[in-house]
């Protein structure tokens, strides 16, 4: 049987997903080429973590802005960018996959400016609270909180479906009690830090 030549090979993607995967991906090739030797010498050795400062989020220094009153453009910046910038080449693999994936369920329902809204949103709550809590000092960067918002986004569009089907609703939250119990999993057998709390937060921020 032939195939069809009007269908693509690929499902594709609504624009605002592309807009959001393709500055990570950009970002970790020249970190990862850097890394390698490839581009910019023995110099760029040191870019991921130049690209850590400069994007990530200091739990420290953002408590002090709220306890001050003091609001530097430099640090509300990061609320949005430390998504950006991913920690090792595996975990951007993870982030743009799952962005791609999830992105592509929402964005098909809601419209472009819904799914940024979401993103950076999720991405930002989940920076803050993270921040909150006087016991971590450790930085906040990644892709994650804002993926777990797109997943908040989705397990609401499931909510809401089974809602009007009359089905049980609780059913909604199989991902995401699936990836916290994943994520408990690996925090009990590699030690992993307490960046699971900003993606929890990032969740709920989606759902919300």
């Amino acid at each position: 049987m032939r195939s069809d030549p009007q269908i693509p090979p690929l499902n594709p993607l609504p624009l605002v997903v592309w807009a959001l995967a393709l500055p990570i991906i950009a970002m970790e090739a020249v970190l990862a080429l850097g890394e390698a030797g490839i581009v910019g010498g023995a110099g760029a050795i040191g870019w991921r973590m130049d690209a850590l400062q400069r994007f990530a989020v200091s739990p420290e220094v953002m408590r002090w802005m709220f306890e001050n009153g003091i609001w530097p453009a430099d640090g509300l910046m990061r609320l949005v960018t430390y998504p950006f910038v991913q920690g090792s080449t595996t975990q951007a693999v993870f982030v743009v996959v799952i962005l791609l994936a999830l992105g592509k369920t929402v964005g098909e329902v809601f419209r472009w400016w819904a799914v940024l809204a979401v993103f950076f949103s999720a991405s930002a709550v989940a920076a803050i609270g993270f921040s909150a809590l006087p016991f971590i000092d450790v930085p906040l960067y990644g892709g994650y909180p804002g993926n777990y918002g797109l997943i908040g986004a989705f397990t609401w569009l499931v909510w809401t479906r089974l809602s009007g089907q009359g089905s049980q609703q609780y059913r909604a939250f199989t991902m995401i009690a699936f990836l916290m119990g994943a994520q408990l999993l690996f925090a009990l057998v590699f030690g992993t830090g307490p960046w699971w709390i900003a993606e929890l937060i990032g969740f709920a921020a989606g759902f919300g």
